[in-house]
């Protein structure tokens, strides 16, 4: 047993504060596997966590971080042995559980998914928990039937870590994606992703009506509140959104005119708690349906003494794409 870096955070009399410190390894949490952590990643519910913007921490101290990807070194799971490359995503990490901005993580071994042969660690975290999701959602779209000759997806907070992989993946399976961005000079960058057209978000933040014009088979949404309630109300008849995050609010100020005239639904997304089976279906779509050249640009890197600094900007809507941190 030894000490590694982390970024604990801890409650204060002003609510909490996270730093980069030493952590001893004996007071890692229960699980049957050990890893060698050499990537994470900064999602918009890392940055909530780390700036104590909301309550996502459940039990103090705790390390951040709610996924890693890295290398199996000691293992009592039947499954797992070491030198295995592995990707773990939520499970409540960086909540209930010991996360992983950190050297080291525990966990148990039924958390873990093996990363596709494909996909290196570092670009597991390029993925991460936010293009994982993303590819959730086009699995749900798939299941309830949208294809690409249904019509064209929207995707909302285009321009972020969800938005950027559901842009990317859905125009390589042929989707007419009109991304939604409240970063207009962002345009480029979307196009280059595969996005068809780019819409401002006031397009989608005005008033809700019970109906809007049909513009849409289906959609992707990371930022709920006016902005979904908008997007189901435009869906066409049989349509079906997929929702993912709130970076918008918790609230959904909609009506029933969506489901029961058009014929809509509503597919909730969960990354946390999803079951395995989904999981390595997702991962290994994730192998096969993302261009890597464009996940390159959607990437940019840092370094674990970084991530306090960086969480603020990833809820002010001042970050593009992933970012991935590096761990050792």
């Amino acid at each position: 047993m030894g000490t590694f870096r982390a970024i604990r955070i801890d409650r204060t009399e002003k609510g909490t504060a996270a730093a980069l410190t030493q952590f001893d390894e004996a007071d890692l949490m229960d699980g049957d596997v050990t890893v060698r952590v050499e990537w994470s990643t900064l999602n918009y519910k890392d940055g909530l966590a780390v700036t104590g913007k909301a309550p996502v921490v459940r039990r103090f101290p705790m390390i951040a971080g709610i996924d890693f990807a890295g290398t199996v070194e000691q293992s009592s799971h039947p499954q797992w042995k070491a030198g295995d490359k592995v990707v773990c995503n939520g499970w409540g990490m960086g909540e209930t559980h010991l996360g992983s901005y950190a050297e080291r993580a525990r966990v148990k071994g039924e958390w873990l998914v093996r990363l596709p042969q494909r996909i290196s660690t570092r670009d597991a975290m390029a993925i991460g928990t936010a293009g994982y999701t993303a590819m959730l959602a086009v699995l749900a779209l798939e299941k309830h039937g949208v294809s690409p000759a249904s019509g064209p997806i929207a995707v909302t907070g285009a321009a972020g870590g969800v938005g950027s992989v559901a842009t990317a993946v859905l125009s390589k399976l042929g989707y007419h994606v009109i991304a939604s961005t409240g970063r207009m000079s962002e345009a480029s960058y979307l196009k280059g992703l595969g996005a068809a057209e780019v819409i401002d978000r006031a397009e989608l933040s005005g008033p809700v009506k019970p109906l809007a014009k049909d513009r849409w088979a289906g959609g992707i949404d990371s930022v709920g509140s006016i902005t979904l309630a908008n997007l189901l109300s435009m869906a066409q008849y049989g349509g079906a959104i997929a929702a993912c995050g709130l970076a918008g609010g918790m609230d959904l100020p909609s009506s029933v005119a969506p489901f029961i005239l058009r014929g809509v639904c509503l597919l909730g997304i969960d990354s946390v708690m999803c079951p395995i089976p989904l999981r390595k279906t997702a991962w290994s779509r994730l192998a096969t349906d993302l261009d890597p050249t464009k996940l390159s640009e959607i990437t940019h890197e840092i370094n674990l003494d970084q991530v306090v600094g960086e969480a603020g900007k990833i809820l002010a809507g001042q970050v593009r794409g992933r970012i991935v941190v590096k761990i050792p």
